[in-house]
């Protein structure tokens, strides 16, 4: 007999039954027995626990539709009240009041019933009668002792429910300590939840103690597993004979890195000559990370889950221990390193006529770093070309070929956004002393457009083997979010070219053309952003749409991001030995598990490391209040609009500080208008603002608009 699926089962009930069904009549409706009764009982269990069918009280099967219910995850204000953003329902959030709440926590996967209310232009209303999955058994906050009990206040402010603890349970937790506290009993009628301190992260009064917290936050430690070190300890330094047996050895070339100045883990360097034919022979070398992370080993598990580094702006949790993402592995100044190198002999026009991938071994001529790479090849700096005079000539055909390579990468409309990023110093205590401009000059764009070479010619490569592979996909924007884009576009005169539903990377960037040097090039190139799919990886090559390329793949990082290194344990095999069948289907399976993994933790990162930025800036404004800046209108809503400072820093100026007349907010327009003056404050827009609070806790920064000079 046919074991009924998923999805044939919801079929059943939202196709021929309107009435709830126990297990007794399901198993008698299909005419199971014995084993095959008890796999489909475990099938509905599965089910109901996903939320897909919703299990009564009386023990009866039903679509949560039927009882008008909805499933979906709880996103909880510190106010209390929170919003249920349904998993398939596309009608919208549901408002979830504070007494509606019942108990549920922000991230938890809960079922809501949907109540009536009298405002028919308020959002959907319900209260949560169920909690299928908790999002947090552990919560990061400071605690609060008493003499007999104590609270801890959670340091993500979306749990808005103080923790109780009695003192039995503090481990040796004191009043202010940054702590882990685990869940024992969840909040109920009204009352707290309950927990014991497990992890004391930090003693009151510790700096970087807010840092930390987010990392724990965030599920990530500094820490390895003792295998994983144990495994790293155990590597031999120095390379030997065999080690250097069958590779290429290009120890006599001139081959450089260029990275920031307080780089440490430099997994690539360059090289470039002129051909006799005039063509350019681009080589780039790639630290040999599977050499020294062996496969299923402790240490490349670990990896396998960390996914990347974090770069949390003066401290790295590394995907690889320091000991070989800082010293092995790092492609440090004139010692010999062993590498992964492809290279790519280019014309004049910038095509890949032919490319070499190999095994190597070299020895790094300089370590460059971009401000000096970028003096000699910008202002013709003599102190700098006399220090580097052996590689001057080598640094100029780099120039010129990076030129070559990024107007053959704009003939075929890749959009290049050339965002501000922010550079934050900090002293020795962590607190932020200034907040400025990261600057992107000759050489970071050099650098760039060599990785970005070496990735699509790798990946078109194996592709065409039909080998088991991780590619870097970004696949079109949707229709509706293109459609969106150039109906705000025509608030600035701007029109998209083509059609929504097809749009070219080359309509794109010619909008992002159009914009440079104009007050509104920013919030249009971060619109334009927002409006795209965020690039993933995958084992299906779907094209980068961002690159305008069929074929990428991230090749250029093993140190830092495990798909890299998993290519290369890919790339080395396929071309030493091959695979079989069995290898094949092997590795698919691992790639497709680090393509998900390594998406997820990407995703991790990124907003780990926006959260610390806002942090340190809130901090550093905290230090500026009173003081008058200029700054650009970035985003308006119904409460007011934000303004980006020239330093990146971003605050709010809030409608209802704005004393001159009353504002509304119109939405289609990006704008707020004054009811008697027309007044309009919109996106794009000059202000003066003076800096008017700062709150820490919640890293906002207010603003109110000024006249001051």
């Amino acid at each position: 007999m046919h074991m009924k699926t998923g999805d044939e089962i919801l079929a059943l009930f939202g196709l021929k039954n309107y009435k709830p069904l126990s297990e007794e009549e399901l198993v008698q409706f299909y005419n199971y027995k014995g084993k095959e009764a008890a796999e489909f009982l475990m099938l509905l269990d599965t089910l109901s626990q996903d939320g897909l069918i919703f299990k009564t009280k009386k023990g009866k099967y039903v679509l949560p539709e039927k009882l008008n219910l909805v499933v979906g995850t709880l996103s909880k204000h510190k106010k209390g009240f929170g919003f249920l953003i349904p998993d398939t329902d596309k009608d919208g959030d549901i408002f979830i009041g504070v007494r509606g709440i019942n108990g549920a926590m922000h991230g938890d996967k809960a079922v809501v019933q949907l109540v009536t209310t009298r405002d028919r232009s308020r959002s959907r209303e319900g209260e949560v009668v169920s909690i299928l999955r908790r999002a947090n058994t552990e919560i990061i906050g400071t605690l609060q002792a008493q003499k007999k009990y104590g609270f801890v206040i959670p340091e993500d402010k979306r749990i808005s429910d103080d923790i109780f603890v009695e003192d039995t349970q503090f481990k040796g937790a004191e009043s202010g300590d940054l702590v882990v506290v685990k869940i024992t009993r969840w909040p109920v009628n009204g009352k707290n939840a309950e927990g014991k301190v497990v992890e004391i992260i930090g003693r009151s009064g510790d700096s970087g103690n807010a840092v930390k917290g987010l990392i724990r936050q965030y599920n990530l430690t500094e820490e390895y597993p003792h295998k994983a070190l144990a495994d790293a300890d155990n590597i031999k330094p120095g390379i030997t004979d065999e080690e250097i047996k069958g590779r290429r050895d290009l120890r006599d070339q001139v081959i450089i890195t260029i990275d920031g100045a307080d780089a440490k883990d430099l997994d690539d360097a360059v090289s470039v000559i002129k051909l006799p034919g005039g063509n350019y022979k681009l080589g780039v070398h790639i630290a040999d990370v599977t050499h020294y992370v062996m496969e299923d080993s402790a240490l490349d598990l670990e990896a396998l889950n960390r996914g990347c580094s974090v770069y949390l702006i003066d401290k790295v949790i590394p995907m690889l221990p320091k000991t070989l993402s800082n010293g092995l592995c790092s492609l440090n100044p004139k010692v010999d390193r062993l590498t992964l190198s492809i290279e790519m002999e280019i014309d004049s026009q910038g095509r890949v006529i032919s490319h070499d991938i190999f095994e190597s071994i070299i020895r790094t001529t300089e370590r460059m770093v971009y401000t000096d790479v970028s003096d000699i090849l910008e202002h013709q700096d003599a102190l700098l070309i006399e220090k580097y005079t052996g590689i001057y000539q080598e640094l100029l055909l780099m120039a010129e070929l990076a030129v070559i390579l990024r107007s053959r990468r704009e003939e075929r409309g890749s959009i290049d956004f050339d965002f501000d990023e922010s550079y934050i110093t900090l002293n020795a205590e962590g607190i932020p002393t200034n907040v400025e401009i990261s600057e992107r000059r000759t050489a970071n764009r050099l650098i760039e457009e060599f990785m970005l070479k070496a990735n699509e010619v790798i990946a078109e490569a194996f592709f065409w083997m039909e080998a088991p592979f991780v590619y870097r996909v970004h696949e079109k924007p949707s229709t509706e979010k293109m459609a969106e884009f150039q109906k705000f576009i025509l608030n600035f005169g701007y029109h998209l070219k083509g059609n929504p539903e097809s749009i070219h990377t080359k309509a794109l960037n010619e909008i992002i053309k159009q914009v440079v040097g104009k007050p509104e090039e920013h919030v249009i190139s971060l619109v334009m952003l927002r409006s795209m799919k965020k690039a993933i990886y995958s084992t299906d090559c779907n094209g980068h749409f961002g690159l305008g390329v069929k074929y990428y793949c991230h090749f250029t990082s093993p140190i830092r991001r495990y798909p890299d290194l998993l290519i290369h344990r890919i790339i080395k095999e396929t071309m030493s030995r091959g695979m079989n069948e069995k290898r094949v289907k092997e590795m698919k399976a691992k790639a497709e598990l680090a393509s998900r993994l390594a998406s997820e933790k990407e995703r991790i990162a990124e907003e780990l490391e926006r959260e610390v930025e806002k942090m340190k800036k809130a901090e550093y404004m905290a230090y500026h209040i009173g003081e008058i800046y200029a700054g650009i209108i970035s985003g308006v809503v119904q409460s007011g609009f934000f303004v980006e400072l020239t330093n990146t820093i971003e605050g709010m100026v809030r409608a209802d500080s704005i004393m001159d007349d009353y504002y509304r907010f119109e939405p289609e327009k990006y704008r707020l208008v004054g009811d008697r003056s027309k007044k309009t404050y919109g996106i794009g827009d000059q202000v003066r603002i003076k800096v008017l609070r700062v709150d820490l806790e919640n890293r906002e920064i207010d603003f109110e608009l000024t006249r001051e000079k």
